[in-house]
């Protein structure tokens, strides 16, 4: 990536956080039942606005009402069946921006097909743990993006996030829009670019919400800018907020209050130029 393209990029990230905080956009999210506050407040904490549905006319709805829609599969309901694909298809239908988390794929018939069928309506956004990201990947028949998995596929990853790269690949080629792969280092891809951005806390990982709102966050950014500079600039905020979080705080609970409070504080310049490793895909 040239310096000219890198500079522009971040140019782009900082004016994401600064039009979120200005305007204040409605991100609606179908999400897990088990996350919905921590998602909705750090949405709010970044600027935006949330709204928490789970009906099927609900969800066709918000597709119209705001900038970017989330969808995250972590917990499933019988109604989800007619839910997720009503929202997909009328986010398609009415060229809005949506962000998938494919939480636990693999486990379930449901959580399975909701993936397979969303396909044909596909997200702006994919964000998961490495093992999520591939399973997608061979979900959608992206082929090039087979590659040996260490274990089973869920909540929790089994493979690294070099193990997805090919997959996050292969996924943004596909869809046209940006994969965010987390980690202990995270990969951000529009197919073309990868960008590695390090940062965050260990801690993350014991509060419950962390990955979910991560996705709530970039679809408040996806408001406002186009899906690469959205899911970078939700990864690059929350590696800021969470290192500044650890920092000052005495364990899983307090980090979690400390985060969100640094996740408000993030100005467009620090988004901006945090530490970034750019490569060609």
């Amino acid at each position: 990536m040239t310096q000219i393209a890198e500079a522009e990029l971040r140019t782009r990230m900082a004016r994401a956080v600064r039009e979120v905080r200005e305007t204040n956009p409605l991100a609606p999210s179908i999400t897990n039942t088990v996350t919905q506050n921590f998602v909705a407040n750090a949405q709010l904490a970044t600027g935006g606005s949330a709204a928490m549905v789970y009906l099927p006319d609900e969800a066709e709805c918000v597709a119209g009402l705001g900038g970017a829609v989330y969808i995250n599969l972590g917990t499933l309901l019988p109604v989800y069946a007619e839910t997720v694909p009503a929202c997909a298809r009328a986010c398609a239908e009415g060229d809005t921006p949506w962000v998938l988390d494919p939480v636990g794929v693999g486990i379930g018939s449901l959580r399975t097909r909701l993936i397979q069928e969303v396909r044909q309506w596909p997200p702006a956004i994919v964000r998961g743990n490495a093992s999520e990201i591939i399973a997608v990947a061979e979900l959608w028949g992206l082929n090039a993006a087979r590659v040996d998995t260490q274990g089973p596929r869920g909540v929790d990853a089994a493979d690294s996030v070099e193990a997805a790269r090919t997959a996050a690949v292969a996924i943004a080629r596909f869809t046209g829009g940006a994969v965010a792969v987390s980690g202990p280092a995270d990969l951000v891809t529009d197919g073309t670019v990868i960008v590695r951005a390090e940062g965050g806390s260990p801690l993350m990982c014991s509060v419950t919400g962390s990955g979910c709102s991560l996705g709530g966050v970039a679809t408040v950014y996806a408001c406002v800018a186009d899906p690469f500079t959205a899911a970078l600039t939700a990864t690059t905020a929350y590696n800021l907020a969470g290192a500044r979080a650890a920092a000052r705080c005495e364990g899983p609970g307090s980090f979690a209050v400390a985060f969100l409070d640094e996740l408000s504080h993030i100005i467009p310049e620090e988004a901006a130029d945090a530490p970034l490793t750019f490569e060609a895909a």
